[in-house]
C-alpha cells in the first residue's frame, strides 16, 4: 500500500527510539523551563533553581537526565558547574510547542 507513495520510507527503529527518548525528556514542565532558561545562556544549578522555582537538588536531577539524553552539556569552573544547551534543535522544538505553531510555519 505505502509502496505507491513516492519517497515514503519509515525511519529506522534506532532513530525512532532516540526521538521518543528526547521527547520524553521534554515531557516535564520543570525540564522545559530549565531548557528555556539555558537557551538564554549558560547557567548554574542555583540560578536555574531560582529561575524555575524548584529546589537545587531537583534541578540537578533534571539536568543529569538532560545531560545523559545529550540535550545539555556542562563545564566546571572551580567549584561551580555551568550548563548550556547542547542540541541545536532544542530551541526550534521548544519555540514551536510553546507557541503551538504548526509544522512548516
Amino acid at each position: 500500500m505505502h509502496e505507491s507513495i513516492p519517497g515514503f520510507a519509515m525511519p529506522p527503529d534506532g532513530e525512532v527510539r532516540r526521538a521518543a527518548d528526547s521527547l520524553r525528556m521534554l515531557a516535564d514542565p520543570t525540564r522545559i523551563k530549565i531548557l528555556w532558561a539555558l537557551l538564554q545562556g549558560e547557567s548554574s544549578v542555583a540560578c536555574l533553581a531560582d529561575l524555575v522555582g524548584a529546589a537545587p537538588t531537583a534541578v540537578s536531577q533534571h539536568l543529569a537526565k538532560l545531560r545523559l539524553a545529550g540535550l545539555v552539556e556542562n563545564r566546571r569552573e572551580g567549584t561551580y558547574i555551568y550548563y548550556t544547551v547542547e542540541d541545536p534543535t532544542v530551541r526550534s522544538v521548544l519555540e514551536r510547542v510553546l507557541r503551538h505553531e504548526p509544522a512548516g510555519s
